[in-house]
């Protein structure tokens, strides 16, 4: 494991360090690194002849565009990635990185397809639905997603930490589904001592030194160019 898991409210202050004018990162550039991770670490987990149809769960927040980034470097490896977004903020950083996703014509499934979809059209499932901030019960219209999660034999890659989890003790009483794979990003959450899926990747390659020494956690070797680590 790890050698430091953040807190949320550390994770929170580490990202707006980032966000600061010392930083001097944009939310875009944060989600394309992250999003790049998750879908290096995807490759690197699962054989694309294989895993090919990849149905990609997306949030209403920051989660969600990493995991539209995802989606999209997907499908510039080799996967048929499906998208499942429903609740589309209209802000424009989301807008612009789903018109990305439309550039690549990925199939884009309704709340009344997705359970169809799941069961006959997926080989993988990524879930970008919440990210450390989420708390409190989980509701429509992602209630469905999550039971899915619940009760799935497919392949789960959760993004940051498995959707529904609580940030710091981990699985709750309502949602305790455990991901095959699991991608931190920029550090691991105190939430991330309570997976037992096979394969725990960080991506976190944007991490200045200094920031990290403030805050009190390692950064790994990252092989060559890889934006993943596996830890």
């Amino acid at each position: 494991m790890f050698g430091c898991l953040l807190s949320q409210k550390v994770a929170q202050a580490v990202d707006e360090e980032l966000m600061s004018t010392q930083g001097a990162f944009s939310i875009d550039q944060l989600m394309e690194l992250a999003g790049l991770s998750v879908a290096q670490a995807i490759q690197k987990s699962f054989d694309v002849s294989k895993y090919q149809r990849v149905l990609v769960c997306v949030g209403p927040g920051n989660n969600g565009g990493d995991g539209l980034v995802a989606a999209r470097h997907l499908s510039h490896f080799g996967y048929r990635p499906s998208i499942y977004y429903p609740k589309q903020p209209n802000k424009d950083i989301y807008q612009r990185l789903l018109q990305q996703c439309k550039n690549l014509n990925p199939t884009f499934v309704d709340t009344d397809q997705f359970d169809s979809h799941l069961q006959h059209e997926t080989d993988l499932i990524v879930d970008a639905v919440f990210g450390f901030s989420f708390h409190g019960q989980v509701r429509d219209p992602y209630q469905n997603v999550i039971s899915a999660f619940q009760h799935t034999h497919l392949p789960i890659v959760s993004v940051d930490i498995p959707s529904g989890w609580d940030v710091t003790t981990g699985p709750t009483k309502d949602v305790s589904f455990q991901p095959q794979v699991l991608v931190s990003l920029t550090a691991p959450k105190q939430c991330a001592s309570h997976f037992e899926g096979k394969r725990h990747f960080l991506g976190g390659r944007f991490v200045p030194p200094a920031l990290a020494a403030k805050f009190d956690f390692d950064i790994p070797d990252y092989p060559g160019a890889d934006q993943a680590v596996e830890i």
